[in-house]
């Protein structure tokens, strides 16, 4: 990236280990030519690049298959223990495999060489850190990957790049001090071969250390599976947020909202501009609904029941999914899977599930809210009095609708906001089938 060198006819841009790099340095490669093909790679991408490729303004793709003849490495997070560090060392050394011993401090790193010529005497031990005199540096490296060294004290310069097969034991000192990125490019030095391979993450008790470095050790222990990069990934975007998506943070906190929420205002902020500031560049995208999201209120049991389901955790992980439900077809497989995993529906769970059918209802006749109680169902229709939901047709049925069944339904006003009263609404059921008439009527 460099101004001194230039491109014939530059076409594609690779970008490999992507996490490396910062946006201004990616921006400049990209600005050497207009309109060139770029592909990164990266085992964990950085939330803000996760971030653009979940939002749709990139391509991604995951390459989850492993190559042949590979093992999960095995990840055990524990505290600082000379018994265990001991122990760790003399399996692999007695397996003939070679030890990574990380320590990202080169002030003291030779007190660390001096501990483990202590706890395991007779092991051949060498140092390597960027602070090294290069010779001497590559002299260490190439040492161990010949095999002169049974144990390699090294700092992060080992993270990327190493491809030594005989090297299946790696111990993370401080790993509390780590990113996810870094945790995880750090495992995959080791089970490069056939053999089992172990990942000691060693760090303070979890009582002592932040909720961020609670979370990025546990993740990384949990993902410890193959191709769990992305995992890893997606829980570090969710840890850290994405960053800015027009400036140059790659992270950024989003805790207070939470990912799913953030995403969500993304959204709609981008659906408002698409459909005012920009609405003749997007014609062809306009949304299908005026009501991105219609919120349901009711006095009825409308649940899951804790008899029903009674692991707290699973029931919000099913609220969740349901939420997201946008279509017949997903619905019909969640409630088969709920029979399948739990049992017949009860009356109150076979009412929630009912509630998202009435919610599309819902948004398709313009309503943000519906309140269902007392055997009456009010509807609250757009509260944007300027909106061109008011000129269409839909809204006119509804008109009709009304002047047709005055004894049904009326419509009111109250602090500016309009309200459609449907009554003798008394179940989810019967909500259903009367929004059906509205919206199905034809004068």
């Amino acid at each position: 990236i460099s101004k001194d060198v230039e491109f014939k006819d530059l076409g594609l841009i690779i970008i490999d280990e992507e996490q490396k790099f910062g946006v201004a340095a990616k921006e400049k490669l990209k600005g050497i030519k207009a309109n060139v093909d770029t592909l990164t790679l990266t085992a964990t991408p950085i939330p803000r690049t996760l971030q653009f490729s979940m939002m749709g303004a990139r391509d991604l793709s995951i390459i989850n298959t492993p190559p042949p003849n590979r093992f999960p490495v095995q990840t055990e997070l524990r505290s600082f223990n000379e018994e265990i560090i001991r122990d760790a060392i003399l399996f692999e050394v007695a397996r003939g495999g070679q030890v990574f011993f990380v320590h990202n401090r080169v002030q003291n790193i030779m007190d660390v060489y001096d501990m483990l010529m202590r706890f395991v005497p007779g092991v051949r031990i060498g140092v390597g850190h960027g602070q090294m005199e290069g010779e001497k540096l590559e002299k260490v490296m190439l040492g161990f990957i010949e095999g002169n060294f049974d144990v390699l004290i090294a700092t992060t310069i080992i993270e990327s790049g190493l491809d030594i097969s005989n090297a299946n034991t790696i111990i993370i000192n401080d790993a509390h001090h780590f990113g996810l990125s870094d945790l995880h490019q750090l495992r995959g030095r080791v089970g490069r071969s056939n053999k089992k391979a172990f990942c000691y993450l060693i760090a303070p008790p979890m009582a002592t250390l932040t909720s961020e470095a609670q979370k990025r050790l546990r993740a990384i222990e949990d993902f410890s599976e193959l191709g769990s990069g992305f995992n890893i990934s997606l829980r570090d975007l969710d840890i850290r947020g994405a960053g800015n998506l027009l400036g140059g943070e790659q992270s950024g906190f989003i805790n207070d909202i939470g990912f799913e929420m953030y995403h969500k205002i993304l959204d709609e902020a981008i659906q408002e501009l698409k459909e005012s500031e920009f609405s003749d560049v997007f014609k062809l995208d306009q949304p299908k609904h005026f009501v991105r999201e219609c919120v349901i209120e009711s006095d009825m049991e409308i649940l899951l029941p804790p008899e029903y389901v009674d692991v707290s955790s699973e029931r919000i992980n099913l609220y969740n999914e349901l939420d997201n439900i946008q279509d017949e077809e997903r619905l019909r497989q969640f409630t088969e899977r709920l029979i399948d995993r739990f049992g017949p529906v009860p009356r109150q769970a076979a009412d929630l599930i009912n509630t998202i059918r009435m919610r599309w209802l819902a948004r398709e006749l313009g309503f943000e809210k519906v309140v269902l109680r007392n055997k009456t169902l009010i509807g609250y229709f757009i509260s944007e009095q300027q909106s061109a939901y008011y000129q269409t047709a839909q809204f006119g049925n509804i008109l009709k609708y009304l002047q047709a069944n005055p004894k049904a339904c009326n419509i009111k006003e109250s602090n500016e906001k309009l309200m459609l009263y449907l009554i003798g609404v008394s179940s989810v059921n019967a909500a259903i089938e009367a929004l059906k008439r509205v919206l199905e009527f034809e004068n």
